[in-house]
């Protein structure tokens, strides 16, 4: 299964849905969002893009109640978590969270294939060693709205666990 991971994306929506239609056309099945959406509009902006996408809130929270509606109606494709999310895509167990010392704490339980973040707006793909003996990916994709860097998403493999990064 291939996904969309992207993050702080700041109520760009221009740049958000530009990221995900890059996406699909690589063949992206899923969209994972590592906070900082901000509003429900926004996020809805999404929904039209007919993917699933599994999202949490970050530290610019916005407006959470509606946040939260929005991603509690029926047959939605939209899975708004809160705080973080722990969940499984094509065998892999994922976890996300918005800030980074919290993803690297959570890879290194071994709990985890995946852990995805956010917040500093700084792309990166690492490997770390955890405490079963094995590795877990931390991935931040940096800011798909450009916040002080290049907008950037990741686009990753899930059966071949390969991560690459994607500039707009």
């Amino acid at each position: 299964m291939k996904i969309c991971i992207l993050s702080d994306s700041h109520d760009n929506a221009p740049l958000l849905i530009a990221a995900i239609e890059d996406a699909k056309k690589l063949g992206a099945e899923a969209i994972l969002h590592c906070g900082d959406i901000v509003a429900p509009s926004t996020l809805a902006k999404v929904q039209d893009q007919n993917l699933p996408i599994h999202a949490i809130h970050g530290n610019n929270t916005g407006d959470l109640y509606n946040l939260s509606r929005l991603g509690n109606k029926s047959n939605n494709l939209i899975k708004y978590y809160g705080q973080d999310a722990a969940f499984t895509l094509a065998k892999r167990r994922i976890f996300i969270v918005h800030y980074p010392h919290y993803a690297k704490a959570m890879a290194v339980t071994g709990n985890y294939d995946l852990v995805c973040c956010g917040h500093n707006h700084i792309i990166s793909i690492d490997t770390i060693k955890n405490i079963k003996g094995k590795t877990t990916i931390v991935c931040n994709p940096g800011t798909v709205a450009g916040i002080g860097a290049t907008p950037t998403y990741v686009f990753a493999d899930l059966e071949t666990m390969h991560f690459e990064r994607k500039d707009l």
